[in-house]
């Protein structure tokens, strides 16, 4: 694993952009795992920049997204459809035909995830996944259980994670019970992993993630085991770490 210290959220993000930069440069038709949530906002306004410096070029690039809620329309402004729209992909000149994001509008939660498997198959498999963290340790909407759940699957969310997201919606009444997420074995096979954590909120989860016992009760430490991740932070967020290489 190799860890990248910057200063700030801003210097975070331009690493993290510039890791994701020259994979799409070096492979033009690359398949990027693509994460929601705040702290990869700061990345994608780094990517659209050098997009309208001419840069960069997403014409030839799929995108596949980690999660999204059960029961939200892709026109819902709280969707993960919405928000990669939004952030991403409606200010750059991806193909929208090659971006996916599980349907949150099929009611039918096996068909849904066998849907999502199929398009990740066919895809090749996913070159660079982007993640964050969360502050029980979940990646993707993949929360804190007995097992590692293996592909995707719907999940019903933890009562901390309904709490942190609620700030988005007008109530916690609001905030979807269930998601459809990639599972582990998904996150898992992608062949490159960035993981971007920001804020003193973080400290904690990154020292226990990255620095303590590889169990399904903090999701994810199964990174530990993958052959190609990045660790991408702030100095808050790595405070309780010293294994870091300053950018």
């Amino acid at each position: 694993m190799k860890i990248y210290k910057a200063k700030d959220y801003q210097g975070m993000s331009r690493i993290a952009a510039n890791i994701i930069s020259a994979q799409v440069i070096l492979k033009p038709d690359c398949v990027l795992g693509l994460a929601t949530g705040s702290s990869p906002i700061g990345t994608y306004d780094q990517l659209v920049e050098w997009y309208e410096k001419g840069d960069l070029d997403f014409s030839k690039v799929t995108t596949i997204n980690l999660d999204e809620y059960k029961g939200l329309s892709p026109e819902h402004d709280q969707s993960y459809r919405y928000f990669m729209n939004h952030h991403l992909f409606d200010r750059v000149n991806i193909d929208k035909a090659k971006t996916f994001v599980p349907d949150g509008m099929e009611p039918d939660s096996e068909k849904a995830c066998a849907d999502y498997n199929e398009i990740i198959r066919q895809s090749g498999g996913i070159d660079l996944q982007l993640l964050g963290l969360g502050h029980n340790g979940h990646i993707g909407f993949n929360e804190p259980a007995e097992a590692f759940e293996k592909e995707t699957h719907c999940v019903t969310l933890a009562e901390k994670t309904i709490q942190a997201n609620k700030r988005f919606f007008a109530s916690a009444e609001e905030v979807p019970k269930q998601a459809y997420t990639m599972g582990i074995r998904n996150i898992m096979q992608a062949r490159k992993i960035v993981v971007v954590v920001s804020g003193i909120g973080k400290a904690e989860i990154v020292k226990q993630t990255f620095f303590g016992p590889v169990t399904p009760a903090v999701p994810g430490s199964i990174l530990q085991l993958h052959s190609d991740v990045i660790l991408v932070g702030d100095e808050e967020a790595l405070s309780l770490i010293e294994e870091t290489t300053q950018a």
